[in-house]
């Protein structure tokens, strides 16, 4: 391997390694400081929580979105800690009017689960059930017809089952060496930050061809992991479930021209009011960051229709997001954190301070 290639693999491990560690320690420290006493109460109406798969942990060797999964049972401890502190669980479009209330003392938590995972509905839905929690899943209209891929699976699995790779990215044609655990997760930290650099249709178009030169099939893996509209229609039939919006082909809004946008989001409107027999009226940006999803989109959302949108912007809810209500902050339960004590440090508000996001 050539020097230069095994050094960047060293330094992006370096990064990863040096990432958990300073969120690790600095949730452990505000959990020793709550712990101790040290720690006021949080100054905060609420929470939502952005999830996307629950399901049984599969212990494999190589996984990058492992981040996106947790197991029904840290799922479970999350309920558990939320009723504990006295926090009250609510659908999601209640919390304008709630967090509009100034003289509400209460604090509320609502769920969210992205993409409408086949393990939501199999693993999610009898802890909420159990526990007469209510949550909305947003479901991209894509997914449902089978007619988009999902890109970070498709390539976390040409990866897994390949040593060498070469994809078109744009430009010109990248040959990745995948061999060892380290390697592919370098490869699959360069090829996904070419997200962010090309047109997305084109990034997602080249990932399936890849995949299917290497003998996978990129809408087997939708089939696979995300409900079609009979389950998504039973699914719905529960008054703990909402069906929210999430776009058709799951893109980053911010990125797209006015007309993209405006279908983007009408027809997703459109594709849950034939799920369900009504307009949602809650919305999800993929990917949330305030690289996907600012103003315009916020504005967006709203004149479709939408009383309530969510971000990944990390952060509580105060009071004042009563006043942009298509755009509030979410808390992500993150499949390498799965400590319930890392969560209630989140609850304290502190690390979003650190952050930059709402506390």
């Amino acid at each position: 391997m050539p020097i230069k290639s095994k050094l960047s693999q060293i330094r992006a491990m370096a990064r990863r390694n040096a990432k958990w560690l300073a969120i690790t320690g600095g949730l452990e420290a505000i959990s020793l400081a709550d712990r101790l006493g040290l720690v006021a109460k949080p100054q905060c109406k609420g929470v939502i929580f952005t999830l996307h798969q629950v399901r049984p942990d599969n212990n494999a060797d190589f996984n990058p979105n492992s981040f996106l999964s947790i197991t029904p049972q840290f799922l479970e401890s999350v309920i558990h800690l939320v009723q504990e502190l006295g926090w009250h669980p609510v659908h999601l479009e209640a919390l304008p009017a709630l967090l509009a209330d100034p003289d509400s003392q209460k604090r509320y938590v609502a769920f969210t689960l992205d993409d409408g995972y086949r393990d939501n509905r199999e693993f999610a839905y009898p802890i909420f059930q159990k526990h007469g929690v209510p949550f909305t899943v947003f479901v991209a209209a894509g997914f449902t017809h089978r007619s988009r891929t999902m890109w970070w699976i498709t390539l976390a699995e040409m990866l897994a089952k390949n040593e060498t790779i070469t994809l078109d990215l744009g430009e010109t044609e990248h040959n990745f060496v995948t061999r060892t655990k380290s390697e592919k997760f370098t490869a699959f930290s360069e090829i996904s930050d070419k997200l962010n650099h090309m047109d997305e249709d084109l990034f997602v178009s080249q990932i399936d061809a890849a995949a299917r030169a290497a003998g996978i099939e990129p809408l087997d893996i939708v089939v696979r992991e995300t409900l079609d509209e009979k389950g998504l229609r039973d699914f719905a039939t529960d008054p703990l479930v909402r069906l929210g919006a999430h776009t058709v082909n799951h893109i980053n809004l911010a990125r797209a021209n006015t007309a993209r946008l405006n279908d983007e989001i009408n027809q997703s409107s459109d594709h849950v009011e034939v799920l369900t027999g009504s307009k949602p009226t809650s919305f999800a940006f993929p990917y949330g960051s305030r690289a996907a999803a600012s103003k315009r989109e916020f504005d967006a959302a709203a004149d479709h229709g939408f009383t309530v949108a969510v971000t990944t912007h990390p952060g509580l809810l105060q009071g004042e997001h009563s006043a942009t209500p298509t755009g509030l902050p979410r808390v992500s339960l993150n499949g390498y954190y799965q400590d319930v004590r890392y969560v209630k440090a989140l609850l304290t508000g502190i690390p979003f301070k650190w952050l930059g996001g709402s506390n």
